[in-house]
């Protein structure tokens, strides 16, 4: 982050959301800025010239679109930690206050083995919002390094890693391809046919019912299991997309045999609808599902 001991908070806030939204959607209207922090035009266009001058933020301004717009140049201002950015874009937050803020609270959650690079992240945002077909190198366990062509929909998050899913030119799928193996993002056309879009995605679209219980074999007391979960009558039903439907389930250790037959303690949860989702490969990951 350069230097911005002489600003105030409130001056920090609107600089580190101006830089946030240049970094991840590359592009930031003048009314947007004013509606989030109630100022008038004049200032804020002088906050986005001293963002540029005295920050060194590389931005243009589009007289037609009334919006200004990052340089192929561009750097951020502020640190944004990957982790942190990516929890923030999945809850739909764009202020930036992380990147600001001094503040550690006492909560602890799992850490992470690995985190994505914050510029891939942003790449990805920006092409995934302006609808553009990206070029990353990527790294597979069975093909090693290479390059491939892919219209990405969306950033997703499968309880261990971050993945985005989207439109694989080579294989002419939709795919997941996990962030911290991808080594570079080139941002190329928008030129994306409708059978690429994020709407012709089937198993992104599909939505599931899947019905959880409490393991019948491994718990001897479910009701443990029923608070555990916040299950009514003994089961919970959640709606999830097929495409994350494998993760959750593997996630969970939610036994995914007909007769609740994986026999280890892990297995708290059974899945008790399995009859009505056959032949799903999206499930393939999921434990004891046979497709």
């Amino acid at each position: 982050m350069k230097d911005t001991k002489d600003l105030t908070l409130n001056q920090k806030q609107i600089f580190a959301f101006i830089d946030f939204s240049l970094f991840f959607k590359g592009h930031l209207g003048l009314k947007e800025t004013i509606d989030k922090f109630g100022l008038d035009h004049k200032s804020a266009v002088q906050y986005f010239e001293r963002y540029k001058s005295s920050l060194g933020g590389q931005c243009e301004f589009d007289e037609k679109a009334l919006r200004y717009f990052q340089l192929e140049n561009f750097k951020p201002v502020f640190n944004h930690d990957p982790r942190k950015t990516l929890v923030k874009l999945a809850h739909q937050i764009s202020d930036g206050f992380d990147a600001i803020t001094q503040t550690e609270f006492p909560v602890e959650q799992p850490s992470y083995l690995n985190a994505p690079d914050i510029e891939v992240i942003a790449r990805l945002m920006r092409a995934i919002l302006n609808g553009n077909v990206v070029n990353i190198i990527y790294t597979s366990l069975s093909n090693g390094s290479a390059g491939r062509d892919i219209v990405p929909h969306a950033i997703v998050d499968n309880g261990l890693r971050w993945h985005v899913r989207g439109f694989d030119k080579k294989t002419n799928s939709f795919r997941d391809f996990v962030l911290t193996r991808i080594s570079k993002v080139t941002i190329k056309s928008n030129d994306i046919a409708t059978y690429e879009n994020r709407l012709a995605d089937v198993q992104w679209q599909r939505v599931l019912d899947l019905v959880i219980v409490p393991h019948p074999k491994n718990v001897e007391f479910s009701t443990a299991v029923e608070m555990d979960y916040g299950m009514t009558d003994g089961k919970m039903t959640l709606k999830v997309r097929a495409a994350m439907a494998g993760y959750l389930l593997r996630r969970w250790n939610v036994d995914c045999t007909p007769q609740a037959s994986l026999n280890s303690p892990e297995y708290q949860l059974h899945l008790a609808n399995i009859d009505s989702l056959t032949n799903l490969p999206e499930l393939s990951i999921a434990p004891g599902y046979i497709y």
